[in-house]
């Protein structure tokens, strides 16, 4: 049975109804039907709606997951994560990605994730990429720290070489992180392995610039938490003759995101239309990466996940799709704060960092009081336990001081037992069960000798 009919059968509905309810969880079977019929429709009314009342548009499968609620509190963050240039000579299209975008089925999304179309125009390519370069130096510095945000670091250009950079081991075409010291600076010390000391300049690996980002922690004074706040930049440069031509030499697909401001619809379109027509296509095999990463070399069924729900709602298995979307509307899903609250520790405890160790025990007492709220079960109740001793071992931990063992024991102890929590809820439906196993021994199968 083909999924364009799942919306009107009954016992595939059924079959994710039953794996539900054995996890406790329950499914409005006739918002499932409904949404299972939109999505298996969205391919026949064209790509791209605009939301008149809220000035948002995007890519119809991923309005069907939107909600405006917090759309004030994003575009306040917007204005500090985009970039922005000369009228006439920078064009920028912002847009929330990952569950930012997800609002109306991740009722505790993760963080405020953004991406960003940075079209410039410009006489050849390396006047693109210097503009570019410019621009992202002066929203670094401009932006580097204020009252509600502080700037963490950026990503330009591409180790040529292994090395160590500071304290962090780096690989050959990894993207390289620069401080905003670093930037203001305009140059890095990289360490080869023979200890010969090379320096990499932001103009010159702007020529070649792969994965351009910003991030930012950022308050929010009404939730009275921290957030971590990025931005994905994908910047094309149109010539003379109007041809677009991504600085990357890849252009993102437009699948996953909901644009800010309706104003932007004329630069999206004139970027998208040179979107390649297996886009989709590829956008999948790249979501399947992550997915097999994050099952594998860096276990985290939370973002396993997310990415999941997007792979196979952009690949047709649109059941699989509904039961992760339920799952995603939980109360149990304020787990997945925990990953921010960890991230937000980490980048606390990074040398020379500002972001207030006190900040980080508010919101991990928070948290503990949310998921005490939403939860219970013994299940429940170990995870509060171990959030409740993470959050005893930061009261001996200093801002900007490496953690301690007791704070990365503990801080262990609660990502194990969360990976638990989701896979558990992920294997109880056999199809995304096998999915799984099948990504897993594909993993195994190339690591073997």
């Amino acid at each position: 049975m083909s999924d364009t009919t799942a919306a009107e059968s009954s016992p595939d509905i059924q079959r994710i109804i039953e794996s539900a309810r054995r996890l406790g969880m329950e499914i409005d079977e006739a918002a499932t039907v409904q949404w299972l019929a939109a999505i298996a429709s969205a391919g026949e009314n064209g790509d791209v709606v605009v939301d008149m009342e809220t000035g948002t548009f995007g890519h119809r499968v991923s309005m069907l997951d939107f909600s405006p609620r917090d759309l004030d509190r994003f575009r306040r963050i917007g204005a500090i994560v985009e970039v922005t240039g000369p009228e006439g000579v920078a064009e920028s299209a912002l847009a929330l990605s990952g569950s930012a975008a997800q609002s109306k089925i991740q009722s505790f999304p993760g963080d405020c994730d953004y991406f960003q179309r940075l079209n410039i125009k410009a006489a050849t390519r390396e006047e693109a990429c210097q503009i570019m370069a410019d621009l992202m130096r002066q929203k670094a510095l401009g932006m580097r720290q204020g009252d509600t945000y502080q700037f963490l670091e950026a990503k330009l250009g591409s180790y040529p070489f292994d090395g160590t950079h500071g304290r962090w081991e780096v690989r050959k075409g990894s993207p390289i992180s620069w401080t905003a010291d670093e930037i203001e600076a305009g140059e890095i010390r990289l360490t080869q392995p023979d200890g010969a000391v090379a320096t990499l300049r932001w103009d010159d690996v702007a020529l070649d610039p792969g994965w351009c980002k910003l991030d930012w922690v950022v308050t929010d004074p009404l939730r009275k938490q921290l957030s971590n706040a990025s931005n994905v930049i994908d910047v094309t440069w149109e010539s003379p003759e109007g041809e677009i031509v991504p600085l990357d030499g890849y252009l993102d697909a437009y699948f996953q995101e909901v644009y800010l401001d309706s104003d932007a619809v004329p630069v999206f379109a004139k970027v998208a239309k040179f979107v390649t027509d297996d886009a989709l296509d590829e956008y999948v095999d790249r979501l399947e990466e992550e997915v097999r990463k994050y099952l594998t070399r860096h276990l985290n069924y939370g973002k396993a996940a997310k990415r999941m729900y997007n792979v196979f709602r952009l690949s047709g298995r649109h059941l699989d799709a509904a039961f992760v979307r339920e799952l995603f509307d939980e109360p149990a899903t304020i787990l997945y704060q925990v990953w921010s609250l960890i991230v937000t520790l980490e980048n606390a405890t990074q040398p020379g960092s500002s972001i207030p160790i006190d900040a980080v025990r508010a919101q991990a007492d928070s948290l503990v009081l949310e998921v005490v709220k939403a939860l219970d079960g013994d299940e429940e109740a170990a995870i509060v336990q171990a959030l409740l001793h993470l959050r005893q071992t930061l009261e001996g931990q200093q801002t900007g001081e490496a953690r301690s063992a007791e704070v990365d024991a503990a801080q262990a102890q609660v990502v194990n037992l969360i990976n638990t929590f989701y896979r558990d809820k992920l294997v109880a439906m056999p199809a995304i069960k096998e999915y799984i196993d099948r990504m897993q021994a594909v993993q195994a199968e190339t690591q073997a000798p």
